[in-house]
This record gives structure tokens, sequence and C-alpha cells, in this order.
């Protein structure tokens, strides 16, 4: 069991907490990994038991960083659209739901024990020397066979093969079982996308890299319904509309790379998929994929359940099965890559003619877990009150914290860690001119303020 803080020299060290071996090639995945826990963005999960073999706990700045993460992507996708409606399905679906999907039968990975050490591993993974990347010990390994990857289930108080349900693995498929249900209620014509955000559970042999690959994680599909002879162009126009979606929230265009799947990589059903990938300390990872997935969900779907999905155009009088354009991204692995993207440590002056150390998050002001923070100058017992109510006249609008203990150069300096856009300084001027100071995260600009218009000036900074 294996966590980054133990991570010496490259070399992780075994301990009691965690299962997952992280392989950053630098440190910056460790000094956000420490960022994380020291400052509650994410825990190991079960920690006091010593952890639960790669999952993890979001807290309480974590949680609203996703949270905010999933709120942009819904807002990008659904409320700024008109061709877009929203929709949550169960996680536990009819069992032939997965038959029709061919999860049943080829959602597999190759899986390898390894003889000297009983460990596990994904056979289209292993290093091409041929040693176990656990003992290192060469040619150990046992023949590949089949692992499913869905999680098998109960439902009901019998455990027998007529109760047996599963996890979904995605949600795309609650989607494509609900295509009839939305196109009749919201009367919507293709092109026309479905989307929702929900956890999704796979039963990953190698899961690892902090919250990147995980077993319980949490996904952000569309599935957009277009008519036959229209897929490839919507197949473009969603690729780039999702590449952009992320250099808006911060991310550098070196940082992401849009990579079209060699013909050997699609699926049967694809006709193109491409993946939005990040450079993450490792290496690139995907972010996101694209894919036309032509018309082999609806059509298998028609096909086992036996009721008609297909579309009928009345304008052109004909019925077809819609094809499918689906950007499928982890909301976990866009949060750690707008992590990781906006992690950075500078040298400024520490007012005595020196430096020190800053750390900072330059997250997007709508990703940022907290938007502003209130700091009175000091305990003094009649700043408080002040910035009290500066706090209550912002907490309606605005998720915001207040921080009274420490140095107000240290506090600013927590707050930046964190990626807090705006902190709001009450002094002792205040009591008199009735203003604060604004003060910029990113460029420690600092601006005086009246508090009769301080909402305002704060929402247009963040807007």
């Amino acid at each position: 069991m294996v966590t980054l803080e133990q991570r010496q020299n490259g070399e992780v060290k075994r301990t009691p907490v965690g299962s997952v071996l992280l392989m950053a090639k630098n440190d910056l995945m460790d000094r956000v990994v420490n960022l994380c826990k020291r400052r509650g963005l994410v825990f190991p999960s079960s920690e006091v038991y010593g952890g639960f073999r790669s999952t993890w706990d979001y807290g309480p700045l974590g949680v609203l960083l996703k949270r905010n993460v999933k709120d942009a992507w819904w807002r990008s996708m659904v409320q700024l659209r008109d061709d877009v409606v929203g929709l949550d399905s169960a996680i536990l679906m009819a069992p032939r739901v997965w038959e029709a999907s061919g999860h049943l039968a080829t959602f597999t990975d190759p899986l390898v024990d390894c003889r000297n050490c009983k460990e596990r591993f994904r056979a289209d993974q292993l290093p091409e020397s041929g040693a176990c990347p656990n003992c290192g010990v060469k040619d150990s390994f046992t023949e590949a066979r089949n692992f499913n990857l869905m999680f098998k289930t109960y439902v009901g108080p019998v455990e027998d093969d007529a109760s047996v349900a599963y996890l979904r693995p995605e949600t795309a498929q609650g989607i494509f079982v609900n295509f009839a249900n939305v196109q009749t209620t919201t009367r919507k014509k293709p092109p026309f996308g479905i989307a929702q955000v929900g956890k999704s559970f796979r039963n990953e042999i190698t899961p690892g890299n902090f919250v990147f690959r995980t077993r319980e994680f949490e996904q952000m599909e569309m599935e957009f319904f277009v008519p036959p002879e229209e897929s490839a162009q919507w197949y473009e126009y969603w690729c780039q509309e999702r590449y952009r979606w992320y250099t808006e929230l911060g991310i550098s265009g070196d940082k992401l790379r849009l990579r079209p799947h060699e013909e050997s990589e699609l699926s049967h059903y694809s006709t193109g998929t491409s993946d939005v990938e990040f450079m993450y300390p490792w290496g690139w990872g995907e972010l996101e994929g694209i894919a036309n997935r032509g018309d082999f969900d609806l059509s298998q779907h028609s096909k086992f359940s036996g009721q008609d999905l297909s579309y009928f155009d009345q304008e052109h009088d004909r019925r077809y099965l819609p094809h499918v354009i689906e950007p499928a991204a982890g909301a976990d692995r866009a949060t750690l890559a707008f992590l990781l993207a906006a992690y950075e440590e500078e040298d400024v002056d520490n007012g005595k003619g020196g430096t020190e150390k800053r750390t900072l998050l330059r997250l997007h002001p709508s990703l940022a877990p907290i938007k502003v923070a209130v700091l009175p100058l000091s305990k003094n017992e009649q700043l408080v009150p002040v910035a009290d109510e500066v706090a209550s006249a912002l907490r309606a609008e605005l998720m915001i914290d207040v921080d009274v203990a420490g140095s107000i150069g240290k506090r600013y300096r927590r707050q930046d860690e964190v990626g807090t856009p705006l902190c709001v300084t009450i002094d002792f001027d205040t009591l008199d001119d009735r203003a604060v100071t604004i003060r910029d995260r990113d460029t420690m600009a600092q601006e005086r303020v009246p508090i009769d218009g301080l909402l305002a000036e704060l929402k247009g900074r963040l807007s």
C-alpha cells in the first residue's frame, strides 16, 4: 500500500496507507498530492483503517472544486445550449442492458499474476524488460486471462443467478435506453443531445496515479443524436468544442492535445474517436474521449429489448436510427488536470529585503473552491464585527471564507495555495472610511473599494 508522502528519490516506499503506485516522473505530482491532503482537497478513503485500494474522499475544498468542474461542464453542455437536455439515470440497471451493450462479453482486460510476489497486472501494460513492476523478478508471469471489469452484485435477499446485477461501468447506457422517453417528452429533433453526470464503477486491475485511474469515479457524458449523413461534421464539431472548453478554463495549449485514434485502436462500432489529452507528470493521458459511435447502441437496444428506438422525421417522411457522437469526460481526471495546470511556485519579496517561496493555484475563477476570502487585519474587537458584516453581505452570492488566524501575510499565502482569486481585507481605516482592500491572487495588486459597492466589484472581477 503506497502513498506519495513516502516517495523518496523517485522510489516508492511501502506504507500501511493506500494501495496505489503513483508513477510521477518528477515531484510536481508529489507536491500537488501533498497540498491536496494538507489543505483538505483530497484524502485517502478509510484512512483511519489504513486506506482501501485506490479510493479517495474529496474534502471540504476538494468537493467544491470538483463540483465547480461539473457545474462548468453542465453550464457549457446544457445551460448555454438549446439542443442538449439533462438526465440522471439509475446506477443499477437491468442486466440485459449490459448484454446488449456488449459489456458482459467484451468489457475485459488481460490479467496476469506474478508467481513470485502474487501481484496482478494488466498484460498489455507490462514493461518490455519482462520484469515484474513490483518485485523485479523476470519471466515470472502467468498466462494472460481475460478479466471482466464490471462489479457484480445481487438485488434482493437471495444471491442467485436470477438476482445478479451490475454497478454501471459507464453512464452512457442509461442515456441510450432513455432515448425514446427523452425525445418524446422534450419533442427534440435530431440533432440533439442528452447529458449526464454521475458515478461509474470499473474493477480496474491496476488503478493508480492518484485520482486519475480509480475503481469508483464520476463521468460527464453527452450522447448527441444526429441524422446519419451528418455524423462526420458533428464529430469534428464536438472534437473542437471539447478541446476549447479546457483552454477557456485555463489549461494552456502546450499541455493539451487532440489525438485521433489509429484504426487499430478504434472500437468495433466506432468510425472515429479522438482523445483530448493532458500532459500529466507521467506523460500524456486521456482527459476526454469523443467518439462517433454510429447507430450501434440504439440498434443493439432495439434488438435486445424488442422496442423500436428509431426516429421518424416527419419533415422528410423517413424513419432512421440516429447516429451518436459521444463526448465522454472524467470529472476526477479533469479536476486533477486543472490542479496540475494551476499549480505554481514563485519567489516573492518578503518585505524584509529578501524573498520567500509563494505557492499558488492559478485556478480559473469559476473553478476556484473559494471565490473570496474575508480577512480582518487582526482579531481586534472593532475589526471582527465589520468582517462579519462584510461576510454576511457576500455569503448569499459567493462561496467565501473568513480567516482570522495568523498574520495577514500568512493568511494571504494560505488563500493563494488553494486558489482563492480575491481577498478582502478589513483594516483600521475601514472604521473611518467604510472601505476595504481587494487583493488579487495572481498579481498581488491591492485596491481600495467602498463596502457599499463591494459585491458588485467582486462579481465583476470574478466574471
